[in-house]
């Protein structure tokens, strides 16, 4: 016998299972890598899962990753949907066709990327590179750099060997002199100044650099939850102004993330790497534009990417 049930019993059944269904909590996976960024404050503290938690969304960490290029790659693959990288990288992976939106950007600081030698090497300008062994990260901001150093100089990037690795495994192979140089980016050019016996040979800015660091999120994450990229940058935001506010407090935080103790490195972190946070507007564009066009005249990628169609423009 089939009972027979009201239709306001029935509506008020779907009403329920659709309030449930609407408060039921996102999930944020979002890929780390250590260094100083805003991002890094963020998870120490716990201000995003704090904020986030008000807007019902769950952040989980995964990591970290030893560059923007692998943590891109899990971006890709589905196991994460935000991460921080370079603009360089980011160029790279939109080439390869990769799905990312690109919605937060902050200047690389002038003295917080460039080309370290040890400070017993016979190299003392770009002309010394000639021959000799260069350690990058291959399509990321080490590769760039090298590039636009070489360019700088006058030296066909033939004449020079670039020796693939990894920031996190590069130290070792420094030290030991099995390369010459090290084109990178703090907290890598930091530490090597700190710890690893090295001067500064060239910063980005004397080489030309237009690299950034950056925020970004996956295609499909974007198009499904685009309210939540407004929410994580406003904590980035209060992040870059406490940084500001307390350098060498920051500082301490990501030298802590190196597993590096001691405030020199602290300092040395805390000084050069508080520089502001901000929508990827059309100067932004511009500059990530100048890299894709570099890239392509180096023949590191086969053809420009369309930068604007990979970019949330917020409003903060």
């Amino acid at each position: 016998m089939t009972r027979w049930i009201p239709r306001t019993a029935v509506a008020a059944l779907i009403l329920c299972a659709g309030m449930a269904m609407a408060t039921e909590p996102l999930t944020l996976r979002i890929g780390f890598l250590r260094g100083p960024t805003d991002l890094a404050l963020a998870k120490e503290k716990g201000t995003l899962e704090k904020a986030l938690a008000a807007h019902q969304v769950n952040v989980v960490w995964s990591g970290p990753f030893a560059a923007a290029a692998p943590a891109y790659e899990a971006l890709n693959a589905g196991s994460i949907d935000m991460t921080t990288g370079s603009s360089t990288a980011f160029v790279t992976a939109i080439a390869a066709g990769l799905p990312l939106r690109f919605f937060a950007y902050q200047a690389m600081p002038a003295e917080g990327e460039g080309i370290v030698v040890r400070n017993s090497s016979d190299i003392h300008s770009l002309q010394d590179l000639r021959g000799k062994k260069v350690a990058v990260n291959k399509g990321g901001t080490g590769e760039y750099l090298l590039s636009r150093a070489l360019d700088r100089a006058g030296i066909p990037e033939q004449e020079v060997t670039k020796v693939y690795l990894s920031p996190s495994d590069t130290g070792t192979a420094f030290v030991g002199g099995h390369v010459d140089a090290w084109a990178t980016w703090d907290p890598f050019l930091s530490l090597a100044r700190q710890s690893y016996d090295a001067r500064q040979l060239s910063t980005g800015q004397q080489i030309g650099s237009e690299n950034a660091a950056g925020y970004f999120v996956s295609e499909a994450f974007y198009q499904a939850n685009p309210q939540v990229l407004n929410w994580v940058y406003d904590v980035l935001q209060q992040e870059n102004h406490w940084a500001k506010a307390h350098p060498l407090e920051a500082g301490k935080i990501w030298a802590s993330q190196m597993g590096q103790q001691g405030s020199t490195l602290a300092a040395l972190l805390g000084r050069v790497n508080t520089v502001p946070i901000t929508p990827v507007d059309d100067a932004a564009i511009t500059h990530i534009g100048h890299i894709a066009n570099w890239y392509q005249q180096q023949g590191l990628i086969a053809s420009h990417p369309d930068i604007r169609q990979h970019v949330v423009t917020l409003t903060p």
